[in-house]
């Protein structure tokens, strides 16, 4: 519903990936999100690859909202080392088509050098 009526306004087509809810409380034990004191779960993000590792978490306070743009920028860039098998990874506020980095010890202490946004 959230998303039907909600976030189809903010984000074109809605979010293009699922949104659950869990009343029982059930998951959100699980993820460690849920705040028994208050009785309800806190705003969990996860990311979750194909592989189900969790490549990405964040946790906010309930009445904090999530940044929609910033999750796409995530699963976009996880999407991009994934393709690259790990030869290249994402710096900060990487988005698609800006530069990457090849990882490895020639890039400790040069990434700024090697990288400017």
């Amino acid at each position: 519903m959230w998303n039907d009526k909600e976030l189809s306004k903010m984000v074109e087509g809605g979010i293009p990936f699922t949104m659950a809810t869990d009343a029982t409380g059930k998951v959100g034990k699980k993820y460690d999100v849920f705040s028994k004191a208050r009785g309800v779960e806190l705003r969990g993000t996860f990311i979750i690859d194909p592989d189900g590792i969790i490549q990405s978490g964040s946790v906010l306070a309930e009445p904090m909202g999530r940044d929609v743009d910033e999750i796409l920028r995530q699963i976009r860039a996880i999407q991009h080392i994934r393709a690259s098998e790990g030869t290249e990874v994402t710096p900060v506020g990487w988005v698609p088509g800006k530069l990457t980095l090849n990882p490895g010890p020639a890039l400790v202490g040069k990434v700024c050098d090697t990288w400017k946004e």
